[in-house]
C-alpha cells in the first residue's frame, strides 16, 4: 500500500468519523473510540512530542499492554517520522538496557507504575533517556522523577503546541513516505542479544493488506488484542490490519479476564498460538471430567460424530444426509454451545502460528464448526508469507505462497522468501543483515522444509538444529529436536519439551508437565501432591510422561527419515522453564542451547545411564526476588520402535 500509517488513519476519520476503531474495558465497562477521537487522540499526542523535541527518525519505546491510548502514541509518532519501538511488558528491567542503548532511545511512553519502575532502575545504564510518560497514574503521584509526566500532562501540552503552530503537523503528515521507517521490532533471540528488525510503512502495510485480502476481511471484523504488542504477529492483526481494514480492535481489562472478555466480543477474526488453543481444550475436557454422567455421554457421542463428519463440512465436501442430520443436532446441542462458552460463537476465520499444532488438536476446533487454518511467516517477513486457504487447512502444513511471495528451496532444504514484505535491515547490523538477505532479494528463513504436491509448505525444524545421530544402530540418522518437542506438546499433560541428541548416539528429553491437566489427572485418581516439583517427580506421573514419550516413537518409526530421532531416556523437569530464568524466549521459544548448559549436570546424567540425579536450580520470582528449587529426579527410559520400511 502507498500510504502510511497515520494517512490511513486520517482517512478512516474523514470516511467515517463516528465509527468505533477502539474499545478498552475499564472496570468491568466496555468504552468506545471513534476514529474521530482516534485522530484528535493521535494529533494531540504527537502535538506534545514535537514541543518535548521528538524530530524525524527518533526512536520511542512504547511498554505496555494493547491500550488504546498506547496505539495512539504509535500514530503520533509516525505522524512525525519517528520510529515507535514496542518492548514486551513481561520483561525485566535488565532486558530492556540494550534495545534502548542500541537504538540510542530517549523517549518512553509506557502503560503504568509497574513500566515506570523498571525505566527508572536502568535510567544510569541509558543516560540518553530523557522523558518518560505513562498512562495509568496509578501509584504514581508521589514520583518525581526528573523527565517522568502523565500521558495526560503530554496531551494538554500537545493542544497547546497545536493551536501555536497550526500548520507543523500537517508538514510533517506530508514528508512521511511509505518507504519511511515505521516500527523495530526487537527479535527475542534463543542466543545473544536481540536484533532490531526495521520495517518500513510500505512493507508492513502491504503484508497487512495481502493477508486481509486473502481472507476477505472488511471493517465489520471484530479482534481481540490480547498478545503482546511488542510481538509482530499481535502488531500486524492490531495495528498494521487495524489501520488497512478499519474494523474494530478491542483491549482486554487484564490478562486476568481475556476469557471473559472473548466471550463477551465474540471476534470475528482471531489469532492464537498452539498454547492458546490448547489451554482452552484443556479447560473444556476438565470440565467434562466433573460433569454428570448423561451430560459427559452426550458430549462424548457427538464429538465422536463431529470427528468423522465436521472436518469434511469444514471443507466443503459431500456427506450424506443422516451424517448432516447428526451433525446438526450435535451443533444444536454440543458443537454451538461449546463455541459459545470458548468465545469462539462468531469466528469467521481464526489463525494459529509460531509453532506446530497437533492434528488431533487442530481437527477438535475445526470439527466443531471453527475454521482455524495455519499460516508461516516471522518479524523479519512482516508476518504474512504462507496461509492456508478455506477448505484446504491441513494440520501438517503452513499454506500456500500469497499475492507477492516467491519461495524457494536450497540444496541444504533450507526455505528461501522473497516478498515485498521483507525487512529493511538489522538496525545497525550490517553483517547479519546480510547474513538473511541475498543480494537478489530473498531472505534466508533458517527453517528446513519442502513444498508438497498441491503447493503447501511443510516445516521440519530449524536448519541450523537439524543434527545428525552419531554412532549405534542409527549411525548417520536425521535429528529434527523441534519436530520432536513439538510432537511431544501435542499431548495435553505436556508443556514444554527439549530434545538432545546432534552428534550423540541416541535421543533423550527434558519435559514439563503441564501443571493444571496433569494435577486434575492426580486429582482423579486421589493422587496427594504440594505443587509442581512434588507432583512432576510422582512415580504415577513418570509412567504417565513415559507412555506419551513410547506414542511419539513410535509415531516417528513410521517415518524412515526420523525413526533415528526416537526417544530413548527422559526425565521429568523440577521447575517449569521461565522466560525470566532465561530457558524461553518472550515467545516461549525454548533456547535449546541455554538450557543444555544451564542443565550439563541433568545431560550427563541422562547419557551417562543414571536412574536419577539430584539438582539444585536458583528461580526468579515476579517480584524479582530469587530462590532455590531442589529435588532429586528420576530418570526414565522410553521404548523405541524399529524403523517402518516404506512400501516398494
Amino acid at each position: 500500500m502507498q500510504t502510511t500509517f497515520p494517512r490511513l488513519m486520517l482517512d478512516h476519520a474523514a470516511r467515517r468519523p463516528d465509527a468505533p476503531a477502539l474499545r478498552e474495558k475499564v472496570y468491568g465497562i466496555w468504552q468506545t473510540l471513534t476514529w474521530a477521537q482516534v485522530a484528535t487522540l493521535a494529533r494531540e499526542i504527537a502535538g506534545g512530542l514535537a514541543a518535548a523535541g521528538m524530530k524525524r527518525d527518533d526512536h520511542v519505546v512504547v511498554v505496555g499492554d494493547n491500550r488504546p491510548r498506547l496505539y495512539a502514541t504509535m500514530l503520533a509518532a509516525q505522524w512525525l517520522g519517528a520510529v515507535p519501538i514496542p518492548l514486551y511488558q513481561d520483561a525485566v528491567a535488565a532486558e530492556f538496557v540494550f534495545p534502548i542503548n542500541n537504538a540510542e532511545v530517549a523517549f518512553a511512553i509506557v502503560e503504568d507504575q509497574e513500566q515506570v519502575d523498571k525505566l527508572l532502575e536502568i535510567r544510569e545504564q541509558c543516560p540518553q533517556l530523557q522523558r518518560i510518560w505513562y498512562d495509568d497514574p496509578r501509584g504514581l503521584r508521589n514520583y518525581s522523577e526528573p523527565g517522568l509526566a502523565s500521558l495526560d500532562a503530554l496531551i494538554d501540552e500537545g493542544r497547546r503546541f497545536v493551536q501555536a503552530n497550526p500548520k507543523q503537523l500537517a508538514a510533517e503528515l506530508e514528508r512521511g513516505r511509505p518507504g519511511d521507517v515505521a516500527a523495530m521490532f526487537f527479535t527475542s533471540g534463543t542466543t545473544g542479544n536481540p536484533k532490531g528488525v526495521v520495517h518500513t510503512h510500505f512493507t508492513l502495510l502491504d503484508r497487512a493488506k495481502a493477508g486481509a485480502d486473502f481472507d476477505k476481511l472488511t471493517e465489520r471484523e471484530e479482534v481481540l488484542a490480547y498478545l503482546p504488542p511488542a510481538w509482530i504477529g499481535q502488531n500486524i492483526f492490531s495495528y498494521a490490519q487495524w489501520l488497512a481494514c478499519g474494523y474494530v480492535v478491542n483491549c482486554p481489562e487484564s490478562a486476568a479476564t481475556v476469557t471473559i472478555d472473548l466471550k463477551e466480543i465474540g471476534p470475528t477474526y482471531y489469532f492464537a498460538p498452539p498454547r492458546i488453543f490448547e489451554g482452552l481444550l484443556t479447560s473444556v475436557m476438565i470440565r467434562m471430567e466433573d460433569a454428570g454422567a448423561i451430560k459427559r455421554g452426550l458430549f462424548h457421542f457427538f464429538m465422536s460424530v463431529a470427528k468423522s463428519v465436521g472436518p469434511a463440512l469444514m471443507d466443503g465436501k459431500p456427506a450424506s444426509m443422516i451424517d448432516r442430520l447428526a451433525y446438526a443436532l450435535g451443533n444444536l446441542m454440543i458443537y454451538g454451545p461449546l463455541r459459545n462458552t470458548l468465545g469462539l460463537s462468531r469466528v469467521r476465520v481464526a489463525y494459529t502460528a509460531g509453532e506446530a499444532i497437533g492434528p488431533d488438536l487442530f481437527r477438535f476446533y475445526r470439527s466443531i464448526g471453527i475454521n482455524l487454518k495455519q499460516l508461516y511467516g516471522s518479524t523479519e517477513t512482516a508476518v504474512f508469507v504462507c496461509l492456508q486457504p478455506d477448505h484446504e487447512a491441513r494440520a501438517d502444513t503452513v499454506g500456500v505462497p500469497i499475492a507477492g511471495v516467491e519461495v524457494k528451496l536450497t540444496d541444504s532444504g533450507e526455505i528461501l522468501i522473497k516478498s515485498p514484505g521483507l525487512l529493511k535491515e538489522y538496525y545497525k547490523n550490517p553483517a547479519a543483515t546480510a547474513e538473511v538477505l541475498t543480494a537478489e532479494g530473498w531472505y534466508h528463513t533458517g527453517d528446513a522444509g519442502f513444498l508438497d504436491a498441491g503447493g503447501h509448505l511443510k516445516i521440519i525444524d530449524r536448519a541450523k538444529d537439524v543434527g545428525r545421530i552419531v554412532g549405534g544402530t542409527n549411525d548417520g540418522a536425521m535429528f529434527a529436536p523441534k519436530y520432536v518437542e513439538n510432537k511431544l506438546k501435542f499431548f495435553p499433560h505436556i508443556k514444554e519439551a527439549v530434545a538432545f541428541g546432534d552428534k550423540r548416539e541416541r535421543v533423550c528429553a527434558f519435559i514439563n508437565i503441564d501443571f493444571e491437566a496433569v494435577g486434575n489427572w492426580a486429582e482423579k485418581r486421589n493422587l496427594p501432591y504440594a505443587g509442581y516439583t512434588d507432583l512432576a517427580g510422582k512415580p504415577e506421573v513418570v509412567e504417565l510422561i513415559r507412555e506419551c514419550v513410547q506414542k511419539v516413537n513410535a509415531d516417528l518409526a513410521a517415518d524412515a527419515m526420523l525413526a533415528g530421532s526416537q526417544i530413548s531416556r527422559f526425565l521429568i523437569l523440577h521447575k517449569e522453564l521461565d522466560a525470566d530464568d532465561g530457558e524461553l524466549t518472550r515467545t516461549r521459544k525454548v533456547r535449546r542451547g541455554f538450557i543444555g548448559e544451564r542443565y550439563q549436570v541433568l545431560l550427563d546424567a541422562l547419557y551417562g545411564g543414571k536412574t536419577e540425579q539430584y539438582i539444585e536450580t536458583q528461580v526468579k520470582f515476579e517480584d524479582g526476588r530469587t530462590g532455590m528449587v531442589s529435588a532429586t529426579l528420576k530418570i526414565a527410559d522410553a521404548k523405541t520402535f524399529p524403523a517402518m520400511q516404506k512400501a516398494a
